[in-house]
């Protein structure tokens, strides 16, 4: 141990104190500006067993897929090449996906380890990607696909034990009556004029038919609020006929501001809890349920020319941080015109689901662990008090971590080898298992004494 005690001053001060979770959590209160004014703030919420469901879950697919795949240049192509409405729409006649296979899809999503799948069922362009009966903008009525891709989803869904939430843009670039308009969309061509309060009754009559068509889903995502972030959006209208059409159904939104009432769980947009690298995250983290959004290329819609693609060893590594955050990770796919993933995606997808094949109990299932985050890695609690240190950046052999009570043995999660473990007045030392630059995450499991967890 004398070789440890040279090294404890250097180890000391990457290891702060115990926090019991990832970061402090802000007061779950509701902004008071005006987009839940409306008809009062929302009343209902879902149950507590479908939030600790969501928690449990840890990991989900995110799906971008629409009529901006034809072109291949993203999901915001028509905002960003100012194309007007008149010619974005010829995109539909284009869009004919044959190859979709709902099958395959959530097939590779179990296989991957993930338990959700969240898919854009309307993104800003405004095209329903259901055969909807509030306007003929959609896949049923504007394209030759004439297939119902949401319906073919769920119905695979519930088939394979995985749930599914849609993605639902309160932005709206081609409805007439998303008036006045807000940051973006201007060169759509649209008419002046419109009735805001009649485009969210036209966006509550297409929630309900999402919410009365495919059987229990998981939750309604919400995006685009912050286009107009000082409307009267009627969030307590929206949000208690959610609850009420689905009771177990969690809403959320990513509108970048604190948790509104109604709302079930809080997203991070390309960033952890509390992290705001990307510039959206100007929020606290609240005390709901956590989850965090992020792509395999740098796009979230289909782009051919974006090879910028994470590595499974990266996106392994996300995963376990945002466990580690108390996070949830939401991992995203863009499917072509053709409705195939691609095989970039599928491969690093596999490679992640052969981590969680081996892996997936220090995360499924767990909560932030009783260490913050550090610069070497995170840790993550189960249920039965066992903690699980994912050492993702440290090359030598033993750690430093802070005092940690009731923790009796610690093993090197899988093989169950015996680690040291010594205790001193700086905290506890832990003997490592050998590095390996192969090994994406050294998971060390630290056992509470018997009746610790109690």
């Amino acid at each position: 141990m004398r070789a440890i005690h040279v090294c404890l001053l250097t180890l000391a001060m990457l290891a702060a104190p115990v926090t019991g979770h990832a970061q402090a959590a802000a007061p779950n209160s509701a902004s008071s500006d005006s987009a839940s004014s409306d008809a009062g703030q929302a009343r209902l919420r879902a149950p507590a067993d479908a939030a600790q469901w969501f928690q449990d879950a840890r990991f989900g697919m995110f799906i971008h897929w629409g009529v901006y795949s034809v072109p291949g240049r993203g999901e915001w192509v028509m905002n960003e090449e100012k194309i007007p409405i008149a010619e974005y729409e010829k995109f539909a006649g284009r869009f004919d996906p044959r190859k979709f296979d709902a099958k395959a899809i959530v097939g590779l999503a179990k296989r991957a380890g993930m338990k959700y799948i969240t898919i854009t069922s309307k993104h800003h362009d405004g095209f329903a990607m259901w055969p909807t009966g509030q306007s003929r903008w959609n896949i049923a009525d504007a394209t030759p696909f004439k297939r119902d891709p949401l319906k073919e989803l769920a119905d695979e869904a519930h088939r394979q034990g995985i749930k599914l939430f849609f993605y639902y843009s309160q932005l709206d670039w081609h409805h007439p009556d998303y008036a006045p308009l807000g940051r973006t969309g201007h060169s759509a061509g649209r008419p002046a004029g419109g009735d805001f309060n009649r485009y969210l009754d036209y966006m509550d009559a297409q929630l309900s038919e999402l919410l009365t068509r495919y059987g229990e889903i998981g939750g309604i995502w919400f995006d685009g609020m912050w286009d107009k972030p000082d409307a009267d959006w009627r969030l307590g209208r929206t949000y208690d006929l959610i609850h009420r059409l689905q009771p177990k159904a969690l809403i959320g939104s990513n509108h970048h501001k604190h948790p509104y009432p109604g709302e079930d769980f809080q997203m991070f947009e390309k960033d952890l809890p509390g992290a705001n690298t990307a510039g959206f995250n100007t929020a606290g983290v609240s005390t709901l349920p956590l989850e965090m959004c992020d792509t395999i290329s740098g796009a979230w819609g289909y782009n051919a020319n974006d090879r910028n693609y994470k590595s499974a060893k990266q996106l392994v590594q996300l995963l376990v941080r945002a466990a580690g955050a108390g996070s949830n990770f939401l991992l995203n796919i863009g499917p072509t015109a053709q409705g195939e993933v691609q095989p970039e995606f599928v491969e690093r997808l596999t490679a992640v689901g052969r981590w969680m094949d081996a892996n997936g109990a220090t995360i499924h299932a767990t909560r932030a662990g009783p260490i913050a985050p550090r610069p070497w890695g995170v840790s993550t609690q189960a249920k039965d008090g066992t903690v699980y240190l994912h050492v993702l950046d440290w090359q030598d052999d033993h750690l430093l971590l802070p005092p940690l009570e009731g923790i009796a043995t610690a093993s090197e999660f899988g093989s169950g080898k015996a680690l040291a473990l010594k205790r001193l007045p700086e905290g506890l030392v832990v003997e490592l298992p050998k590095a390996d630059p192969e090994q994406w995450d050294r998971i060390i499991a630290l056992r509470p004494k018997a009746g610790a967890s109690d």
